[in-house]
């Protein structure tokens, strides 16, 4: 008889189930409690054997090299890996710690001595457990890794009774530079992965994956991705912590919909790792969540558990407690071409507009070229010829911190350094050669002689020039990774990027402090592995405020509003609707300024001023807030645009964007609203003063209704819920 073991944390309802050939399955991980009908299992001779569909149904899939896999599979698929389908149920530890409940399910392979333990670590008080997989060699022989499953889940179809085309969909978040944050949903035939045969015979090749292949983990897709069940109203949350290469696997097997997460694989990363005996290797983490549909989407309930997940991971920090305003000297402005004689202005103006730090971007350590010359991090004596020092004591005496920017994960080419100090082991190699990108090679962390180097650099700009902020930008790619010191080359990144991890927490912790700021090429490394440990996040480098509000708007589903920083560049010739549209692209997250502020128009630089005010006394709600989507996740070619933050008091800021259309008026729905116990909902306009507009609540349909008469303005609202005595 198959023994069932249940529970229930913090909203998840988790089940395994131990079959008579004592192999357990994961059956269940939802927000609603298992039904046995749910479970349904075929039991129709098929040629040799009697089919079960909950075979599939493992913890763990695990791939090692030269073994067979007799079952019927197709294509590329993680599914029915060797030694993964014969795994053996071990035992489960059920422990407490200070996050929460830690369950443990250890299983075995005897021929090869390979175990595998799957971790489910809950948080307290939130519907999200962070998942991950250890292997360890037991067995008298090394044995090759080539692939293992961090999150292996199947049947996520199961409950309801339509089939699954109908209610099952798809959101995946697409990012690119200067294109980051487009969600888009599908159905499962337009994944190309629709049920075409009787359930129980239902086998594919097809796999919608999910991937990245390189150091820029999001240069295609944000890690992360929901799969909501339309007709329970429920969906599944989920996100890859990690900052290299990933895989992300949906699809169906044996009529069952199944998801997987893991870090870097043979066949898309060419990764493998060599486990002699008693070695042990750990999987990258991910983390998977589960709403329901309540008064609002399951997405946005989705969105926001996992929001409240990250600030519970996250290092421990006084910026995303403070959320200080930053001023950056690149974006519509100096674009990497400062000196001491433009940015004393900049300062001025900068201090007056109330940002309290000010960061001095790109350029300001190289005499001509940015790029094949980097590495020394030498102040430019062609730019400040009395030094940094002059520029960032002026940055403190006007009341603000000074930041600079920073590379240093690459080295240029004709960095003068490498003619004196480095040699290959500082750097990736493949072939035999070094590899580099647009002029500049890439750093090896796993080198000491490296991260002392990258120590050196920060704790000089610290000491010597009192920098408080560093902009630490990587824009190169050094694909699939390095073959010194290495299994495979896929080894050899995943061990940079863990190194690099590790060195950046050394910085915190001798800079406690310290900001420093995640940016490549905008947000192509928005990962939860980074973001950790970087309390902001450069999120793209949109240089049109008209698109921005789209990333804007969109941000918070893949990072807390906290730690999403957006650029608010107002333009020297620009009117004032376009600075507030400007403005209102950052005032619900981490406004990141820049612009010529030293040119613009006095009423320009009033309406600048009068947001950041604002900005700094509703800050203290943004760094607890829940974000929702009243109209949906924005598209780059909607006419309007949404974001809305739930405070903890149950009020809601609410930035709406109009771009083209011929409407000037659109109702946001607010569904929250409707299940609390209050007499009425106010309304206002908060953002722009001068906004004679006003804006209604209707307190039946529970909707904001905003008027926008103008193409390419925006307005920042909030809800204010009026209890009776």
């Amino acid at each position: 008889m198959s023994k069932r073991i249940c529970y229930f944390e913090n909203g998840i309802y988790l089940v395994f189930e131990i079959d008579d050939d004592n192999e357990i399955k994961l059956v269940h991980f939802s927000p609603s409690p298992l039904r046995d009908e749910d479970l349904e299992s075929f039991c129709k001779e098929k040629g040799y054997a009697l089919f079960d569909s909950t075979k599939s149904f493992r913890p763990v899939e695990i791939n090692i090299s030269g073994l067979d896999r007799p079952l019927e599979r197709h294509g590329n698929k993680y599914i029915i890996t060797a030694p993964g389908y014969r795994m053996k149920f071990k035992g489960i530890n059920d422990t407490a710690n200070q996050q929460g409940r830690l369950i443990e399910v250890s299983c075995f392979d005897e021929p090869t001595g390979i175990e595998t333990v799957s971790h489910y670590q809950f948080y307290n008080g939130v519907s999200v457990c962070r998942v991950w997989t250890t292997v360890r060699n037991n067995g008298d022989k090394p044995r090759t890794l080539e692939y293992v499953s961090s999150f292996n889940l199947n049947g996520i179809e199961k409950e309801g009774v339509l089939p699954q085309d109908k209610k099952m969909r798809v959101w995946v978040c697409h990012n690119s530079w200067q294109k980051e944050m487009c969600w888009q949903s599908y159905t499962l035939p337009q994944l190309g992965i629709p049920q075409t045969q009787p359930k129980e015979f239902q086998h594919s090749s097809k796999v919608f994956a999910l991937n990245n292949v390189g150091n820029w983990s999001t240069k295609e897709y944000i890690p992360m991705g929901v799969i909501e069940n339309t007709e329970t109203g429920s969906a599944l949350i989920w996100q890859i912590e990690h900052n290299g290469s990933w895989h992300a696997e949906i699809s169906d097997q044996e009529g069952h919909l199944y998801l997987q997460l893991s870090g870097p694989t043979e066949i898309e990363s060419h990764f493998t790792k060599v486990l002699k005996p008693g070695d042990e290797f750990e999987s990258v983490t991910a983390a998977v969540g589960v709403s329901e549909r309540t008064n609002m989407p399951a997405f946005d309930n989705a969105v926001a558990e996992l929001t409240k997940y990250r600030r519970l991971i996250r290092r421990r920090n006084k910026d995303n407690e403070r959320l200080a305003v930053i001023f950056n000297d690149y974006m519509n402005c100096l674009w990497g071409d400062p000196t001491e004689e433009k940015e004393y202005p900049l300062i001025d103006a900068a201090a007056a507009a109330g940002c309290e730090y000010f960061c001095i971007d790109a350029g300001w350590y190289a005499d001509g070229k940015w790029w094949d010359e980097v590495g020394e991090w030498v102040v430019s004596k062609k730019r400040f010829p009395n030094g940094l020092r002059p520029v960032t004591d002026y940055i403190r005496s006007k009341g603000m911190i000074p930041g600079v920017w920073l590379e240093l994960e690459a080295m240029g080419i004709n960095c003068p350094l490498l003619k004196t100090k480095c040699d290959d082991s500082w750097f990736f190699m493949r072939h035999g050669e070094r590899v580099y990108d647009r002029s500049r090679y890439q750093l090896d962390y796993r080198s000491p002689a490296v991260r002392e180097f990258a120590d050196s650099v920060i704790d000089r700009l610290v000491n010597e020039y009192g920098i408080g902020y560093i902009k630490m930008d990587y824009n190169i790619e050094p694909g699939i990774g390095t073959e010194l010191n290495a299994d495979s080359v896929g080894d050899g990144l995943l061990g940079h990027e863990r190194a690099y991890i590790e060195w950046l927490g050394g910085v915190f912790k001798r800079h406690p402090s310290l900001i420093i700021e995640n940016c490549s090429s905008g947000g192509l490394r928005i990962d939860y592995k980074m973001l950790s440990l970087y309390s902001i996040q450069s999120t793209s480098d949109q240089d049109d405020y008209k698109r921005y509000c789209t990333i804007a708007a969109n941000s918070p589903a893949a990072l807390t509003p906290e730690q999403s920083a957006i650029w608010s560049y107002p333009k020297t010739d620009g009117d004032r609707e376009e600075v507030v549209f400007n403005m209102v692209n950052a005032m619900l997250l981490r406004i990141h300024q820049s612009g010529h502020l030293a040119y613009i128009s006095e009423e320009s630089g009033a309406l600048v001023k009068e947001a950041i005010r604002l900005y700094r006394q509703i800050r203290r709600d943004i760094r607890t807030a829940v974000p929702f989507w009243p109209i949906g996740m924005s598209q780059f070619d909607d006419d309007f645009t949404a974001l809305g933050l739930r405070n903890e008091d149950d009020s809601a800021y609410i930035a709406v964007w109009r771009r083209e259309g011929g409407r000037d008026e659109v109702r946001l729905p607010v569904g929250f609203m409707g299940a609390l116990d209050i007499k009425s909902v106010r309304a206002e306009c908060i953002y722009p003063s001068f906004c004679e507009e006003g804006a209604g609540f209707d307190n039946q349909t529970h909707e904001l209704i905003a008027h926008l008469p103008q193409k390419y303005t925006a307005r920042l609202y909030k809800l204010t819920p009026v209890r009776g005595e």
